[in-house]
């Protein structure tokens, strides 16, 4: 009889009989095979990392270098699949639809599950409800920057101006309903100005409008920017991040310049498709936090503009959770949709 069902136990159900060493092992084996199932090691096969968007893009990078880590730490290939287009929504949506065991996970950025899901009504996914949080892998910020001419020192100063010129000054952003163009919306709610935003096709053709002093200002990324900064050819206001970030440690947060809770924050992180097993996000969490804590990660990460900070599956979660509520607020009180 197996130790899993005592002699007490077979007595109990009337199995203290010749006959009963046969039925109780057939009782115990079900048991036995979740145990050993539970402790089997995983993966045991390749993983499939899906990302949203074409090569070289932001996400894919990161993808890229946490399928390395991840290679090492399990001695089991990760692969990285590129499915881009549709603004990342078709790669997306085969995310969510991939079997829920943890060898299919989705790279997710602030556009596809935070943005998207709060300007559209057709987004055809729900973060919340399709997905499993397993771990955030980066986060990075933008810079509010004015042409180096500028009359503008500071933001203080800039919305002084603002306020007491209601739209007469401009700023570059691109896309409508994108997260250029709701950084814009929220500088001016928060700030309590009017503003005129003008879209550029790109955020390298916006920056190229504030160069030749077409527009008055734009937010670009950390990395596009601070050579340009350096070089004396675009004055940084503020970053927009809640705290200075290490990237940038001179310059002050946009909180700091007096625009009241501004924060935006372009995080990558992995999600797994909704009922994925917590045991395997779990598993997934640890290996994802220990490849984030090399020095080699570290270093490329700062060189693409960004930090990481590791989260828990619920820490993650409850962060999408807010990012999509800022988002989705902000969206409902500006009147921007997308479809």
């Amino acid at each position: 009889m197996s130790k899993l069902v005592t002699r007490r136990h077979a007595v109990a159900l009337g199995l203290a009989t010749p006959l009963a060493a046969p039925l109780a092992a057939s009782l115990a084996a079900p048991l036995i095979a979740t145990r050993a199932a539970a402790q089997a090691p995983w993966p045991t096969k390749p993983v499939r990392i899906i990302v949203p968007f074409p090569p070289g893009q932001a996400a894919d990078i990161f993808a890229r270098l946490m399928a390395e880590r991840l290679t090492e730490i399990w001695k089991q290939q990760v692969l990285v699949d590129n499915k881009g287009g549709g603004g990342g929504i078709p790669g997306t949506e085969a995310g969510k639809a991939a079997a829920p065991d943890g060898y299919t996970l989705l790279v997710g950025n602030t556009s596809v599950l935070a943005v998207f899901p709060a300007v559209s009504a057709s987004a055809g996914y729900d973060p919340a409800k399709n997905f499993a949080p397993v771990a955030k892998v980066s986060e990075s910020y933008q810079i509010l920057v004015v042409p180096a001419s500028s009359a503008f020192k500071s933001v203080r100063e800039l919305v002084a101006h603002a306020k007491a010129n209601p739209g007469k000054l401009n700023i570059a952003h691109t896309g409508s309903g994108g997260l250029p163009h709701l950084t814009v919306e929220l500088f001016k709610a928060n700030a309590g100005i009017d503003i005129v935003g003008v879209p550029y096709k790109s955020g390298g053709e916006a920056v190229t409008g504030v160069l030749a002093g077409q527009v008055d200002m734009t937010f670009e990324g950390i990395t596009i920017l601070l050579p340009l900064i350096r070089e004396g050819r675009l004055r940084a206001l503020a970053v927009t991040s809640r705290a200075r970030t290490p990237l940038a440690p001179d310059l002050p947060t946009m909180i700091e310049a007096g625009v009241p809770d501004y924060e935006v924050t372009t995080f990558n992180g992995v999600v797994a498709p909704a009922g994925t097993p917590a045991g395997i996000v779990t598993t997934l969490n640890a290996a994802i936090n220990e490849g984030l804590q090399t020095a080699e990660t570290q270093g490329l990460l700062h060189k693409l503009g960004a930090v990481s900070q590791p989260m828990s599956p619920g820490e993650f979660g409850a962060f999408i959770a807010a990012e999509n509520r800022k988002w989705s607020a902000l969206a409902q009180a500006s009147g921007i949709r997308i479809d």
